[in-house]
């Protein structure tokens, strides 16, 4: 995955004028090749700058949202898992405000397809569903090309640090495995099978 993002980045800068379109592109075709929307657009930060980094980076979460609303009925298989996603992650019923959304969309483990569909089922047409994906996709596109742009912008030593403090945050918010081993103080846990 990283090398298909390293290529595609490599092949970006040197398409001189082309290099805007091709990133909107890469940003399009994302989901497909299963790169996240973290990556992309930290890239864009690093690649473009700040300012043309989130102009680059909003065009394409953007395209990418459109895209998701015209193609997500036309696959019924994953149409009812992102449904399974949103619910296990939102909850069936759950109402939140676009400030909850803009949060949601920034938060680096919270599935970006879920938080669109969230968007789609809530929206009464899809005037609704682009509006509110204009706004949601604007936190995305200033934090991490932000973010892009700083790595970018940093000398060596900088880097080093900002590269450590990210292993340390990832390290600390790893997903913990739950262990099948019986724990004998778990009065309400069932007795291990033979």
């Amino acid at each position: 995955m990283d090398g298909l993002l390293t290529d595609a980045l490599a092949y970006i800068e040197a398409a001189g004028w082309l290099a805007p379109v091709l990133f909107i592109v890469l940003h399009i075709l994302r989901p497909v090749l299963f790169l996240p929307v973290l990556l992309v657009t930290l890239a864009g930060g690093y690649v473009f700058g700040l300012f043309y980094g989130m102009i680059f980076s909003y065009v394409g979460l953007m395209g990418v949202s459109l895209t998701f609303y015209w193609l997500i009925e036309r696959f019924p298989k994953v149409y009812n898992k992102l449904k399974m996603v949103k619910e296990k992650l939102l909850g069936s019923k759950a109402s939140l405000t676009i400030w909850q959304l803009l949060l949601l969309r920034i938060m680096p483990f919270v599935h970006f397809h879920a938080l669109s569909f969230y968007v789609m089922e809530e929206s009464k047409h899809y005037r609704d569903y682009v509006k509110q994906s204009a706004v949601m996709n604007i936190s995305p596109a200033i934090v991490y090309t932000a973010f892009g742009g700083l790595i970018h912008e940093l000398p060596l030593p900088g880097l080093i640090v900002f590269s450590l403090f990210l292993a340390l945050f990832m390290f600390i918010i790893r997903p913990k495995k739950p262990t099948d081993a019986y724990q004998p103080n778990d009065i309400d846990a069932p007795l291990p099978q033979k």
